[in-house]
C-alpha cells in the first residue's frame, strides 16, 4: 500500500492532477471496451451456435436409403457402391476369380488404362453461379465447331458506376467483338483477337453495345472439348461453359420411294451345326417376307450352300464363335435397320415386323426388341460409382417405364435375342469377339449410356422345338452343339474377369 502511494504521488508531482485524472479515465475506457468486445463475441458465438443447434437435422444414412432407393438399391449420389447379398440376389465379387499370380499386375493395367479413358471421356466441374450478380450471361447451351466464330449471347451489366472495367478470358478461344471503337478511342477495348478482352469505358449503353456484340473463336482443335470463359467486373465474376464440339458426319438411309420393308431392314443370323433349323427358319421367315434380304454368319466345319438369291452368306473359321459371327453378319447390312434372330426361330402371323419399325421410326430408340413365344426377356442395368476397386452393376428383370403412344412397349436396359435396331448405333459398340460361345447379357452391359433400348410385347416370333430321336437320345451333331454351347465354369470366369478388367467392374448382382 505505501509503494501505490509513493508511485501515485511521484505521477501526481510530475504530470500534474489533470493528466494523472485524464489516464486514468483513459484505462478505464480500454479496460471497459475489451470487457465489451469480448462480450459481443461471446453473445455473437453463443447465438451462431444456437441458430446452428435450431436448423433441423438431416436424414440419417438409414433414412436416406428408404428414401432414395430404386427397389433394392440405394441410388443416392455419392453412396457407398455395394453389392450385398439380400433374400434371393446372387452376387459376384469379381476380384475373387482373378488369377492370384496376376491379380495386383492386371489391378494397375486396369488403373493406367483407365486413366487414359477418363482422358477421352472426360467430366466436367460444376459451375456455381454468384448470387444477386449484375453481370448477364448465357449459362448453357453455348456451342462452337472447332475453328468456328460465334457471337456470344446475352452479355450485359446492370450496375451503376462511375467507369466500368470488365474483361472476358479464355483459355481455347481468342475473343473481338463487332463494334468498331477506334473512332472514338483506342483505349475502349483492348486485346483483340487474343484470350483476354478488357472493355474501358464509363458509358453503361456503349459497354451493353460492345457486350452483346463480343464473339468468340474457337482457337484450338479438338472435336469434343470445353472451354470456360471468365466474366468479370470489379468483384463480381461469371464463368460461362462453351462446348467446342464438331458434330458428327450425317449419315442417311434411302429407303426408297416405295417405302418397302425391305429397302428399310435386313435380316441377319449366324448358325452353327444347324441347317436344318436354319432352311426352317428362312423357309417361314419367306411365307411373309419373300424378298427381303437374310444375312447368314456361319462358322460351320462342314458348310452347306443356302440355296435363296436373297440371303447373302458369309463363312468364318470353324467355330469362331457367336459375338464374332453378330459382327460380321451386321457389317454387311446396308440398309437402316436390321432384325436379328437365332437360327432356330420361326416366323408366324404375330411376327409382324412393320410395328417394330413402327416404332423405331416414331422414337429416339436404338434397339426395340419383340417376345420369343410370349417371352421377351427385358432386364435393367443399374450401375453404381465406386471407387478405386471399380464401380458396381446391378441387374434386375423388368422395365424402366412404359414408352408413350405404345402401350405394349416399354423402356428397358435389355432385350431378348429378336430385336430389330438401328445399324449404325450398334456398330458404334459392337460385338466383343472374345465372348465366342455363351453370351447375351454382355452385349447391353456394354451398351449401358450408348442405346436407348425399348421391348414391345405384342411382336412375337416362334421358337422351334427341340428334335430327338426315337429312343430319346440327341444325335451327334445336337451333342457337339451342345458342347460348345454350355455355359462352363471356365467360360464364366472369363466372363466375370473380362468385366472387371474392360468394364472396371468391382462387383455385378442379379435378381
Amino acid at each position: 500500500m505505501k509503494m501505490f502511494r509513493l508511485k501515485w504521488k511521484r505521477l501526481y508531482s510530475r504530470f500534474g492532477p489533470w493528466k494523472c485524472l485524464f489516464g486514468i479515465l483513459f484505462g478505464i475506457i480500454v479496460v471497459c471496451a475489451f470487457l465489451l468486445y469480448t462480450k459481443i463475441g461471446f453473445i455473437a458465438t453463443t447465438t451462431a451456435q444456437h441458430a446452428q443447434e435450431q436448423l433441423p437435422p438431416l436424414y440419417s444414412d438409414g433414412e436416406l436409403k428408404s428414401r432414395f432407393s430404386y427397389y433394392d438399391l440405394n441410388l443416392y449420389q455419392n453412396s457407398q457402391c455395394l453389392c450385398s447379398a439380400e433374400r434371393s440376389i446372387e452376387v459376384f465379387n469379381l476380384k475373387k476369380y482373378l488369377n492370384p499370380n496376376d491379380a495386383e499386375a492386371m489391378k494397375a493395367r486396369r488403373k493406367k488404362e483407365h486413366e487414359h479413358y477418363s482422358k477421352r471421356h472426360h467430366s466436367h466441374d460444376i459451375l456455381m453461379a454468384a448470387p444477386n450478380s449484375p453481370l448477364g450471361y448465357p449459362a448453357h447451351g453455348i456451342q462452337v465447331k472447332p475453328l468456328h466464330t460465334l457471337l456470344l449471347p446475352g452479355l450485359q451489366v446492370n450496375d451503376d458506376l462511375q467507369d466500368y472495367v470488365v474483361t472476358l478470358e479464355a483459355s481455347m478461344g481468342t475473343f473481338d467483338t463487332l463494334v468498331n471503337t477506334l473512332n472514338i478511342s483506342k483505349n475502349i477495348v483492348s486485346g483483340r483477337g487474343e484470350k483476354r478482352l478488357v472493355i474501358r469505358t464509363p458509358d453503361l449503353n456503349l459497354l451493353n453495345h460492345i457486350l452483346r456484340h463480343v464473339t468468340y473463336t474457337s482457337s484450338v482443335y479438338d472435336i469434343d472439348s470445353l472451354d470456360i470463359i471468365e466474366f468479370t467486373m470489379d468483384q463480381h465474376e461469371a464463368k460461362i461453359p462453351v462446348s467446342i464440339r464438331q458434330p458428327p458426319m450425317i449419315r442417311l438411309y434411302d429407303p426408297g420411294a416405295e417405302q418397302k420393308i425391305q429397302s428399310l431392314l435386313t435380316i441377319t443370323t449366324k448358325t452353327f451345326l444347324r441347317y436344318d433349323k436354319l432352311r426352317a427358319l428362312i423357309s417361314s421367315i419367306r411365307q411373309y417376307y419373300p424378298d427381303i434380304k437374310i444375312i447368314v454368319a456361319d462358322d460351320n466345319n462342314v458348310t452347306e450352300k443356302i440355296d435363296d438369291e436373297n440371303v447373302e452368306q458369309y463363312f468364318m473359321p470353324f467355330g469362331k464363335g457367336w459375338f464374332a459371327g453378330r459382327n460380321l453378319a451386321i457389317s454387311q447390312v446396308t440398309t437402316k435397320y436390321f432384325l436379328w434372330v437365332d437360327d432356330d426361330f420361326l416366323f408366324t402371323a404375330d411376327t409382324k415386323i412393320e410395328k417394330l419399325v413402327d416404332v423405331m421410326e416414331s422414337t429416339n430408340l436404338d434397339v426395340v426388341g419383340g417376345s420369343v413365344d410370349g417371352n421377351h426377356f427385358s432386364f435393367r442395368l443399374l450401375l453404381q460409382d465406386g471407387g478405386e476397386e471399380g464401380d458396381c452393376l446391378h441387374w434386375r428383370g423388368g422395365s424402366y417405364q412404359d414408352i408413350k403412344g405404345f402401350p405394349k412397349c416399354v423402356l428397358t436396359g435389355g432385350v431378348v435375342n429378336f430385336f430389330l435396331a438401328n445399324t449404325d448405333r450398334i456398330l458404334s459398340v459392337g460385338f466383343d469377339p472374345k465372348l465366342n460361345r455363351v453370351a447375351h447379357t454382355e452385349f447391353f452391359v456394354d451398351a449401358l449410356g450408348r442405346l436407348r433400348i425399348g421391348s414391345c410385347s405384342d411382336v412375337i416370333v416362334g421358337h422351334q422345338k427341340k428334335e430327338q430321336s426315337a429312343f430319346g437320345s440327341k444325335d451327334e451333331k445336337a451333342r457337339m452343339y451342345d458342347s460348345f454351347r454350355t455355359n462352363t465354369n471356365e467360360q464364366v470366369t472369363m466372363k466375370l474377369m473380362l468385366h472387371y478388367f474392360k468394364n472396371r467392374l468391382s462387383c455385378f448382382t442379379k435378381h
